[in-house]
C-alpha cells in the first residue's frame, strides 16, 4: 500500500486539502528533518520533549536518556510523534491572513522500548547516520556500557498523516488593492563552515559539508 489509511485521529479536518497520506511524501519529510517532538502523558500530566530520531522503512527510532520520563517505562508508552519543516513566512495584507509554508508529519501509536543491545545498536546507527550519513561507521565502536546508558524507542508508522502548505498569501478580495507588500519570505536551514575541535588530531581532512545533502547550501 502506497498510502497511509486515515483514521479518526489522523484525518486532517481543518483545511483537509492540505492533508497528505502518501507514504513517499511522508518519508521525504521525515528524512529531511532531524528534530522531532514527542508528546505523552504521565499520571495525567502531558509532556512534549524534543529529541533526535531516525527512520528505517516503516519505523522510526527515538533517542533519549534513561532518565527521560517518556523512556522510563520498559513497557513502552503511547506517544504522539511530530516533525515540522518551516519553508517560509507568508505575509498577507492583513495580520489575520498571515501564515507559514510548512511540511509536517504526525504519527500516533505505542512506542516500544528497545532492550536488546544488538537491536539498540542498530537503532542508534540509524539515528546517527540520519544526521550525518556514514558517521556511525567512522566512529569508534559503541561500548556495552554506552548502549546500556542510552534509551531508544521504536514506533511503527501505522497511524500517520502529513499536512503541507505551499504558495502565497490568500487575502480578502478587497484587500488586494491595498498598498501593502505581500508575499513569501523563504526560509531554509543552511550549514555553516565546520568548527574544528581544539583537541582533534592534526592532519585530518576537514569535514565535508556535501555529506549533509538534505540541507540547502548558500549560493
Amino acid at each position: 500500500m502506497e498510502t497511509y489509511q486515515p483514521t479518526e485521529r489522523t484525518q486532517v479536518r481543518r483545511l483537509p486539502k492540505r492533508g497528505v497520506y502518501d507514504k513517499q511524501q511522508v518519508h521525504a519529510i521525515l528524512d529531511e528533518g532531524f528534530l522531532c517532538h514527542v508528546g505523552f502523558v504521565v499520571d495525567g500530566q502531558p509532556f512534549v520533549i524534543p529529541t533526535g530520531y531516525g527512520r528505517e522503512g516503516e519505523r522510526v527510532f527515538i533517542h533519549g536518556s534513561p532518565a527521560s520520563r517518556v523512556l522510563r517505562s520498559r513497557d513502552g508508552i503511547d506517544i504522539c510523534f511530530t516533525v515540522t519543516l518551516v519553508d517560509g513566512f507568508v505575509l498577507a495584507r492583513s495580520a489575520f491572513h498571515h501564515s507559514m509554508n510548512y511540511r509536517s508529519v504526525m504519527a500516533l501509536g505505542h512506542a516500544r522500548f528497545i532492550s536488546d543491545l544488538q537491536e539498540k545498536s542498530g537503532a542508534l546507527r540509524v539515528i546517527t547516520n540520519h544526521i550525518v550519513p556514514g558517521r556511525w561507521e567512522e566512529t569508534r565502536p559503541t561500548t556495552e556500557k554506552e548502549l546500556k546508558s542510552t534509551s531508544v524507542l521504536a514506533l511503527d508508522l501505522e497511524e500517520v498523516s502529513a499536512k503541507v502548505r505551499t504558495g502565497g498569501p490568500i487575502d480578502d478580495e478587497e484587500d488586494y488593492a491595498l498598498p501593502i507588500w505581500a508575499g513569501v519570505v523563504p526560509l531554509r536551514t543552511v550549514p555553516s563552515i565546520p568548527i574544528r575541535d581544539d583537541r582533534a588530531v592534526d592532519g585530518l581532512r576537514p569535514f565535508d559539508l556535501d555529506r549533509l545533502g538534505r540541507f540547502s547550501r548558500d549560493a
